[in-house]
This record gives structure tokens, sequence and C-alpha cells, in this order.
């Protein structure tokens, strides 16, 4: 039984979580120098208000790509004001800049990433890619990759990625439920989602997860609900769950 499969793309087909702790440590290490002298400003200190001001614009703007550096920014006001540090615009442009950086690094794939789409393609199930983020960003991963290969037209990107996105993406398309799957890394904005619409899901845990990402689970699944740890591991998932099921 041909099963229709929605997968997104950051943390779950490519690389994402860690560029953006790497251009944090960038940011943390820069003030760590400007306010060397208010040794109470530790670095736990400045990612703890950085990631509390980035989560605030995500549930405000949803995933805008300039709510990131603006953190970097609001984080720094926050800071000067603080303390009384004058602030400088040639700091906060450097800021701007190192927050936008982090939209321009090379498009990695996860592991086995063609393989499993290849396997799932060839298997007859019709493959969606559903994605959160700003157009010209993630279409700009979606082409280094080439990834319409698989997924053809069936394409959505969403500013806001939650249950009502969802829902209408499934209404649109008239998707049938229970052969339906959303496969990604996101407890908040992929499986209570797809657990809330009534189809299957598929989390794929990642080793150091955003907290923005991990929320309790208070759905209780109509279908198929199930945690992996390797893109390998879902052709066979879905393929036994449907096999015990006929």
């Amino acid at each position: 039984m041909k099963q229709t499969i929605l997968f997104d793309l950051d943390d779950t087909l490519v690389y994402c979580n860690k560029y953006f702790y790497l251009v944090i440590e960038q940011f943390s290490d820069s003030m760590l120098t400007w306010f060397a002298g208010y040794p109470e400003i530790t670095a736990d200190i400045i990612k703890n208000k950085q990631t509390e001001i980035d989560i605030a614009g995500v549930h405000v703007l949803g995933f805008k790509s300039d709510h990131f550096p603006q953190s970097f920014i609001d984080t720094y006001v926050y800071f000067s004001d603080l303390t009384g540090r004058r602030r400088s615009p040639i700091e906060e442009d450097f800021l701007w800049k190192l927050g936008r950086s982090v939209y321009e690094h090379q498009v990695e794939p996860y592991p086995f990433m063609e393989s499993t789409l290849n396997n799932l393609a060839e298997s007859g199930h019709q493959l969606h890619l559903y994605t959160g983020g700003e157009l010209l960003i993630q279409r700009r991963k979606i082409d280094e990759l080439n990834l319409e290969r698989y997924f053809g037209p069936r394409i959505y990107i969403r500013r806001h990625k939650n249950n009502e996105a969802l829902e209408s993406i499934l209404q649109e398309g008239e998707f049938n439920r229970p052969s339906t799957w959303m496969i990604g890394n996101s407890i908040r904005t992929d499986v209570i989602p797809a657990l809330t619409a009534g189809i299957n899901a598929i989390h794929m845990k990642i080793d150091s997860e955003w907290i923005y990402n991990n929320v309790e689970i208070a759905v209780q699944p109509q279908g198929a609900f199930f945690t992996l740890n390797q893109l390998p591991d879902v052709p066979p998932t879905i393929q036994r769950y449907v096999q015990d099921r006929q």
C-alpha cells in the first residue's frame, strides 16, 4: 500500500542547528570581549538571554530570517543598558552581519539522505517536502541539493510551521490521512501538528535539539508514531507498519 510522506527539511534532511550554534558561539565570544569588565556576565548568561529573545521572536514573526540577527542586537542592547556600557554602531553592524551569515553556509545533507529518498520513491511512495522559513533561503537549499528530483512541485514553505499550516496543506491537497506521514526532528512543529491532524508521525531524534522544539506531547496518536535516530530506518519502519495492517 503506497503512502504519502511529508519530510521536514532542516535537521531532518539537511544540517541546520550546528551552524546556528557555531554563529552563537562567535556572538558569545564577541560579547565576552566587549563586556570583559563585567565578570558577572558569563557565556551562559549571554546565550540564555539570546535564546529567550530569539524564541520570543519566533512566536511573533515565525521563521523570519531577520529575527535571528536582531536577537543578537537586542541581547547586546539588553546588556548595554544593564551595565551602562556605551553602545557602538560598529559593534551592532558586526552583530547584524554575523547573524545573517548563518544563512550563507554550504548546504550539507544528513547521512544517507539520497539513498533513503531513493528507496522510498522507488517503492512507489509519494514524497512531499514541508519546511519552515523564508522562501529564498529555503529554495537555495532545495536547489543546491536538487531536491525537486524527489519532491517535484510538492514543496511547501511556510513562515509559521504549526497546526494550522499543516492542516491547511492536508485539506488543500485532500490527503488520505491514514496513509499520510510527517517525518521531522521537531516535536513542536512536526510531530505535534501531525498527531493533531490525525496522520502518522516519525520523530527523527538529533543529538543537539533547539530548546524551542522540545515540548511535551499531549496528543494521542490516531495512527503510527515512531522515534528514529537515522534516515535509513525510515523505509523499513513504514514498510513494517503498513504490512502489519494489511
